[in-house]
């Protein structure tokens, strides 16, 4: 059975002024669909390099990497462009919403590049809304929305195409502690309707809520476990 994500000796360097810096030294990852996993890592561990090779936001210098079976240093920009809106759901730390728009509009979004009317964009932006329990918020414009409601709206969007994987990056990190469970037990519920996560976090209580845990360090894979806790979580947050 072919992976998801199967990434084979990628590296990553970089040109600081006459240095040269490898932000991933060599690192092999596979990932299968329907797997919840977390990468974690202190600053300067590779974790978020690693992350938008994944994303394909950003490139790398030696390697391959296999998206959906897809060979992705193959891939023309407007390809990349394309599987960024259809293959990946991307959810930040910022929440990057469109101050200008309503929580039904910022969601509908990604859904115009791939094409859809508005009538179909409309009905799968309010479906996911309620998925994410923001039924009566959809009119609402980010301002008008807490930090929670905010990050429950952009995970909506990330979700909106039906994506292969929901790449989530540090997505309690502007949150606080109330919220950060809530949002968890969210990403929680999408993981058991079938969605693959791959979550970014240098927290060892979210990372926690992963059911496989990836620890970087200085660009390499230190570990790669199975989290034992996983269902213990689970009782914690019904």
């Amino acid at each position: 059975m072919s992976h998801l994500i199967d990434i084979i000796g990628i590296q990553k360097s970089y040109k600081v002024g006459n240095e040269i810096v490898q932000a991933i030294k060599n690192i092999d990852l596979q990932i299968d669909k329907g797997e919840y996993v977390a990468l974690m890592g202190p600053s300067g561990s590779g974790k978020s390099t690693l992350m938008n090779i994944i994303g394909c936001l950003d490139s790398f210098t030696n390697g391959q990497y296999i998206l959906n079976g897809t060979d992705v240093s193959l891939m023309t920009e407007n390809k990349l462009a394309e599987v960024r809106n259809k293959e990946i759901g991307f959810v930040f730390q910022t929440f990057n919403l469109l101050p200008r728009m309503d929580a039904l509009e910022n969601v509908a979004l990604p859904l115009v590049y791939a094409g859809l009317s508005k009538k179909e964009r409309t009905a799968r932006a309010e479906e996911v809304l309620i998925q994410v329990g923001l039924k009566d918020r959809m009119k609402h414009k980010p301002n008008e929305l807490s930090g929670g409601q905010r990050q429950r709206v952009a995970i909506a969007r990330g979700l909106v195409n039906n994506p292969s994987i929901l790449l989530a990056d540090e997505p309690t990190g502007n949150l606080d502690t109330k919220t950060s469970v809530e949002i968890m037990a969210l990403f929680r519920e999408i993981h058991k309707n079938g969605n693959t996560i791959v979550l970014v976090t240098h927290e060892e209580d979210i990372a926690l809520n992963a059911k496989r845990i990836v620890r970087l360090r200085d660009g390499l894979i230190e570990t790669d476990l199975i989290n034992d806790k996983f269902e213990q979580n689970a009782i914690q947050f019904v």
